[in-house]
């Protein structure tokens, strides 16, 4: 077995790998990081890691889990040091990434992570905690304050469990000190996720100190921000390739295609690193572009995975590789595009996509995509779906998309096969449901019950429940891909 990575083998890893140009140990934090996922390892903190190359080294990352041990306990042995697999047809090209300095699990330690938090030194929080991780109705910007982790920060402040519980008590802790308060970066794909964060950390705040919420409403900073990546969960063969090119093993390499973008409002009051020397744009107002990735990328990946998971097609490339759905997709695109910005280039954008998920070499499980859809779907897909609607514009293929998301939430795709997609909020709520004798226009209104998802204004909107009945007949009918191809014919 080789030697493990980290900072003592750094120097003897494989000709070709490349490795942090810093010395490590002259890295200082100054930024904290919530939610020490794959998406983050494989984005954020490459950039920050381009920073420290570049002799910025007062911007390593502190990284904290919300929930699990599971990364901290891969990477604290090998110095927080990991592999960067870059992917695509043409073969890998690994990188050690040395940016994160830490990384601490908040509910073994929440009083270093609220140290972590008062730190002066620390300038920015970043945050990829998912949907779910705002402990919010995102569709309405408010805090769930009869969920449990909610109701145990707002009585114990000083042990949190959620993101907005460490977030008000390490702002609030750096107030008392007179330390400036941290810039707080959502890098989660919300619409508005600066904004979005900031009403709900004014609220959860408001609830207990009211000056608390005007110091965080009057005093902090919120950019919004739209990031894109496409990074497929590690598997076993990842971590195998990866120990066979380093020369050295690696607990918890992370894999991701050559495209990379991050677009965030400049507004940074106490600082922040030189990102846009490696390619991040900061501008004044990032919502045309959030509209068009959270669309269009983010949209089309639940849809595919919907389709997949339907169908029992197991990655973006295999549904993507089906003309059908090339043809379908193409539809929903053209049709969202009619609600962005006509500052942003959405023809092109597209057509990158198509490139992208045509990657076989990512194998981005389509499960993957489908975990928690049922909090993915409001912004990624509903609410084009009503822009469009109320505007009597064309929105065929997003109707059907819906369809396709419900065939894909009955538990059981049309090979008789079971999903084992993880989406605790919709097995909650389908627990109540037997929805496996029902027909389509009466599984359409059942899901119109799952509040979390469709809000009271959809029942008025007759004509798309009518096109997302019809196309949820067909796809029971004839199958998914077959019920595309009838309402998506190839043009001749």
């Amino acid at each position: 077995m080789s030697a493990r990575l980290g900072d003592a083998t750094l120097s003897l890893l494989a000709p070709g790998v490349v490795t942090p140009a810093y010395r490590r140990s002259a890295v200082t934090p100054g930024i904290v990081h919530l939610g020490v996922g794959a998406f983050h390892r494989a984005h954020q903190a490459v950039f920050v890691d381009d920073c420290l190359n570049r002799g910025e080294h007062e911007w390593g990352i502190v990284a904290v889990s919300l929930r699990s041990p599971e990364t901290r306990d891969a990477l604290k042995p090998q110095d927080c040091l990991y592999t960067l697999i870059q992917r695509d047809g043409s073969g890998d090209r690994l990188r050690a990434i040395g940016s994160l300095l830490d990384v601490v699990v908040a509910p073994e330690s929440p009083e270093q992570v609220l140290r972590h938090l008062a730190d002066p030194r620390i300038r920015i929080v970043t945050l990829t905690i998912t949907e779910k991780g705002y402990t919010a109705n995102l569709a309405t910007r408010t805090v769930l304050w009869d969920h449990p982790d909610i109701q145990h920060d707002l009585e114990n402040p000083g042990r949190p469990r959620t993101a907005l519980g460490y977030l008000t008590e390490g702002l609030k802790r750096r107030r008392d000190r007179g330390i400036a308060p941290f810039t707080v970066l959502s890098c989660d794909n919300l619409p508005s996720n600066g904004r979005t964060l900031k009403a709900l950390l004014v609220q959860f705040a408001g609830n207990g100190d009211r000056l608390l919420a005007n110091h965080i409403e009057q005093q902090v900073a919120f950019p919004s921000s739209m990031v894109d990546r496409i990074v497929p969960a590690t598997t076993d063969d990842d971590r195998a390739q990866a120990a066979s090119r380093l020369g050295a093993e690696d607990a918890w390499p992370v894999v991701a295609e050559p495209f990379s973008q991050w677009v965030i409002e400049d507004h940074f009051p106490e600082g922040r690193p030189g990102l846009e020397a490696s390619g991040m744009e900061f501008v004044t107002d990032v919502e045309p572009y959030e509209h068009m990735k959270l669309r269009l990328l983010n949209g089309a990946h639940t849809t595919i995975a919907a389709i997949g998971q339907s169908a029992g097609l197991a990655t973006v490339a295999d549904v993507f590789g089906e003309p059908v759905a090339q043809r379908f997709i193409s539809a929903y695109w053209k049709e969202v595009s009619a609600t962005l910005d006509a500052t942003v280039d959405a023809v092109g954008y597209c057509e990158r996509l198509a490139q992208r998920f045509l990657n076989p070499a990512l194998r981005h499980r389509t499960a993957q995509i489908a975990m928690d859809s049922s909090q993915k779907l409001p912004q990624r897909i509903l609410a084009p779906l009503a822009e469009l609607t109320d505007a009597r514009k064309p929105a065929g293929a997003v109707a059907f998309a819906v369809a396709i998301w419900m065939r894909s939430c009955l538990g059981v795709n049309e090979n008789g096969v079971a999903n084992s997609v993880s989406d605790p909020a919709l097995a909650a709520w389908r627990r109540d449901q037997d929805l496996s004798a029902l027909s389509a226009a009466e599984i359409v209104d059942a899901f119109l019950g799952l509040s979390s998802v469709f809000d009271a204004r959809w029942r008025e909107r007759t004509e798309a429940l009518d096109e997302i009945t019809s196309a949820l007949e067909q796809i029971n009918r004839v199958g998914t891909l077959s019920a595309i191809a009838g309402a998506f014919p190839e043009k001749t």
